[in-house]
């Protein structure tokens, strides 16, 4: 097939970036999206130009770096798939693509397509973690946990920080993402002890970053490549206020 392609192209944060327009032709329906740029890049790099900028690694569905915002949806028009896991049979013939990087104040654009999410690192580190001593894997085996409750922290912990909830948010919204980190540990016994702290940290680490408050229209949760639940972000918000009324004067 033969597609259009209207490409975000910018230099870094500091400079205006606008869309340039690239011919992709003879593109395989069998190739993955990131294949396809990968083709039309190697083009370019043929003709002397510079090459499109954009964040991959694994390309297995699992790192969550492919933050292409792919008209007007993240990581395009398929439900629950990553971009590296989306094939050009998604499109057909003829059609334009326009490809964009994150919108958000708190991902600043890098170059081109890419963008720095290291604000999600900032908030995982501000308390996104257990550094109790719980014992080795078999002290840790013979806790207790109803598997509801287990089942719920698995899929929670499944967050892949890609940040497609803020793309996918009016507000850049990372209330889910925090929710997820938050929820994972507040269901499990060795998330109790730092439970309020961390509720506070990451919260306040969060507004800290730039990202806005929860739009409640669920647009984070349809464009999640995981199925991350907006259930998480329930939890968070009793996390907080539970932590803001019980313990606020211990946390520092």
């Amino acid at each position: 097939m033969n597609l259009t392609l209207k490409v975000w192209r910018q230099k870094n944060e500091n400079t205006r970036g606008k869309f340039h327009t690239y011919e992709a032709k003879d593109i395989s329906e069998d190739m993955s999206f990131l294949e396809m740029l990968d083709v039309v890049n190697d083009e370019l790099t043929h003709k002397g130009e510079d090459p499109i900028y954009f964040d991959h690694d694994c390309r297995e569905g699992i790192c969550g770096m492919c933050s292409l915002y792919i008209n007007g949806r993240p990581h395009g028009p398929k439900e629950q798939i990553t971009t590296c896991q989306l094939h050009m049979r998604s499109f057909h013939d003829g059609q334009t693509v326009v490809i964009e990087p994150w919108r958000a104040a708190a991902f600043p654009v890098l170059k081109d397509l890419a963008v720095d999410r290291s604000a999600f690192d900032r908030i995982q580190q501000a308390g996104g973690y257990v550094s109790v001593n719980t014992g080795g894997a078999p002290d840790a085996n013979i806790i207790p946990i109803p598997k509801v409750k287990a089942d719920e922290a698995f899929n929670s912990a499944t967050c892949i920080s890609c940040g497609a909830c803020v793309a996918a948010c009016k507000n850049s919204s990372a209330m889910l993402f925090v929710g997820a980190k938050v929820s994972q540990f507040a269901l499990l016994p060795q998330g109790q002890a730092e439970r309020k702290e961390r509720a506070q940290a990451m919260v306040d680490q969060m507004d800290k970053e730039g990202f806005g408050s929860c739009t409640n229209t669920g647009a984070c949760e349809a464009e999640c490549p995981v199925g991350i639940k907006l259930s998480n972000i329930a939890t968070l918000n009793r996390e907080y206020l539970s932590a803001k009324i019980v313990k606020e004067a211990e946390v520092h």
